[in-house]
């Protein structure tokens, strides 16, 4: 049952369990809310019989009715704040555990994934599905749920008091239930493609935000906002389309619950009438009958609300059915020489990056990986880190295949330097800790000192502790690569990937940030990818790739001596310049 539970309605353990808590305590106030309708039937009865019959007498003093009805409310007081507890309280703690949930899957989730994944799509998923889901469940799932049982179990109890007055208060019920059932698919349908045209304007939003300088540069601004407003009215058009739909079908079956009443009205007057029923029986009909439909209704409602939930359902049952990346958490390798063994690697089917590679970077040796763009250097990298998993082959660290390795282990021993930084709107001190989170002061001062960052940092107002706004957005770029450098350094991780960190830099600031780079590397496994030829001078190893497969190897001496590719790379730099 638990099981179950948790498929239908992607919930943890612990959560599908709160559930059935909620359910019963839902169920238990919905039926203790039907106890002021049982309390009135028995003191008309008690009070109203002897002036009908001038022989029966009152059983009860209003002293008891007093009581009786403060213990009422009481219960129903004591049931609705359990109620409250067991579904609105376990269920915020259950959607948080949902946003860290997905949050640990994203974070074990290749990279390839993000590659694929529009970031404002992700966003969506993460609050706005589970800030939809936890309302939902808080308002609605529990609430249908024990409206329907609660709703079976009085109905069970009046048919044993009275069958007929019982049909007909309860005929319109399934035919009420059908014609929501029928509207199911369709309501679906509509709520899915809403939910798509939802996500397109967010994802064009987004867009806009990220390409703002193209947008403006180019001038497209225009053309942005045409294309904004399209979309924008198709969300409306199927906004408008889906709540119609839902409200024709809703308030329909909704109407047909409305002939119970009158029902009972006719066949309650035609059985008093002829006196197979008394007055009594017939008004608690009456009473009961004009409370019994608000449950049902809540019923139709809540339905299609889990239509609704439905395509939010499915989207985080999706989440949860991507491929993580695991391996083992214990990692001592042989040493750090990376070995490619024979590798393929495709981001999507028929289209190889990688074909057949094989090379080694030793530890204590420069190794570049060079060749034209889309060779596929770039992507050698970062699988050496685990970044990606391959198709065929085998990738050794330490003579350790690091498929097997967990890659959060594994990059514990990596020091990576892009070309594209990332920086947090924190202060710079606390930018190049990332690199090592427990690191004194004295210690990111020194890795900073090493990667020239002092040059900068002394003329900004609080030096170390001036907040650099969102992405590093009041520095240069040199001097967010600067930053980038000191992380790595603090880390001193024995092994060095470094993917086209110079490429952005003028000549000057190339070589100051090649003084970080060369304390950096020093007695480490160093994989570095470059265009230029002068970055990669130095280098132990040359790996030249052309079309994803490795075309020549051998040291920067070797392969300037032969007609090659790496030599005619040289040389044409050497003519430009």
């Amino acid at each position: 049952m638990i099981k179950r539970i948790q498929q239908r309605f992607a919930l943890s353990n612990k959560g599908a369990k709160d559930f059935c808590k909620g359910v019963f305590w839902t169920t238990l106030l919905d039926i203790a809310l039907m106890l002021p309708a049982v309390f009135t039937f028995f003191f008309l009865e008690d009070y109203l019989r002897p002036i009908l019959d001038p022989s029966a007498s009152v059983a009860n003093s209003l002293c008891y009715y007093s009581i009786v009805a403060l213990i009422f409310m009481v219960a129903m007081f004591i049931i609705g704040f359990v109620q409250y507890r067991s579904t609105f309280n376990t269920i915020y703690e259950e959607s948080a555990n949902r946003r860290i949930s997905l949050a640990e899957k994203l974070r074990k989730l290749p990279l390839a994934f993000f590659g694929e994944k529009n970031l404002s799509d992700l966003t969506s998923t993460i609050m706005d599905d589970c800030t939809d889901l936890e309302h939902t469940f808080s308002h609605a799932v529990p609430q249908l749920f024990a409206s329907v049982i609660s709703v079976i179990l009085i109905a069970i109890g009046m048919f044993f008091f009275n069958w007929q007055l019982s049909l007909a208060l309860f005929w319109v019920v399934p035919i009420a239930g059908i014609v929501v059932w029928i509207a199911r698919k369709k309501i679906y349908q509509d709520f899915k493609e809403n939910y798509q045209d939802k996500r397109a304007v967010t994802e064009h939003i987004q867009e806009g935000i990220d390409t703002i300088q193209e947008i403006k540069s180019y001038n497209q601004e225009s053309d942005y906002l045409e294309k904004l407003d399209s979309k924008l009215r198709q969300y409306e058009k199927t906004q408008t389309k889906g709540e119609l739909l839902t409200g024709i079908f809703l308030n329909g079956a909704q109407s047909l619950l409305k002939l119970g009443l009158a029902s009972v009205i006719i066949v309650g007057a035609t059985l008093l009438a002829t006196g197979a029923v008394d007055l009594f029986t017939y008004l608690i009909f009456m009473i009961i009958g004009s409370r019994i439909y608000a449950p049902i209704s809540e019923v139709m409602n809540n339905l299609a609300v889990l239509v609704y939930l439905d395509v939010r359902i499915n989207r985080m049952k999706e989440m949860e059915a991507l491929t993580i990346q695991q391996g083992q958490t214990e990692f001592a390798p042989d040493g750090y020489n990376i070995e490619f063994r024979n590798v393929d690697f495709s981001y999507e089917s028929g289209k190889e990056i990688l074909k057949n590679v094989s090379f080694t970077a030793r530890q204590g040796e420069i190794t570049a990986l060079v060749g034209p763009s889309g060779s596929g250097k770039s992507t050698a990298a970062k699988l050496a880190a685990r970044f990606w998993d391959i198709q065929a082959g085998k990738i050794y660290l330490g003579r350790q295949d690091i498929s097997m390795i967990d890659p959060e282990t594994l990059l514990q021993h990596y020091s990576v330097v892009f070309q594209d930084v990332v920086l947090f709107n924190a202060s710079i001190i606390d930018n190049i800790r990332i690199g090592k989170r427990d690191a004194t002061d004295e210690k990111v001062m020194l890795a900073a000192r090493l990667a020239q960052c002092d040059e900068f940092v002394s003329k900004m107002p609080q030096g170390y502790q001036t907040i650099i706004g969102e992405n590093g957005e009041t520095l240069s770029g040199v001097e967010r690569q600067r930053i980038s450098i000191a992380r790595a350094l603090l880390k001193d991780a024995p092994i060095v990937l470094l993917d086209e960190a110079t490429a952005s830099l003028d000549v000057e600031n190339e070589t100051k940030i090649q003084a970080g780079i060369s304390a950096l590397v020093r007695d480490k496994t160093v994989l570095i990818i470059a265009h230029r030829m002068r970055t990669v001078a130095n280098a132990d190893r040359i790996i030249v790739l052309d079309n994803g497969r490795v075309a020549e190897n051998g040291s920067p001496a070797e392969l300037k001596k032969q007609n090659s590719i790496f030599s005619r790379m040289v040389n044409r730099q050497m003519m430009k310049l």
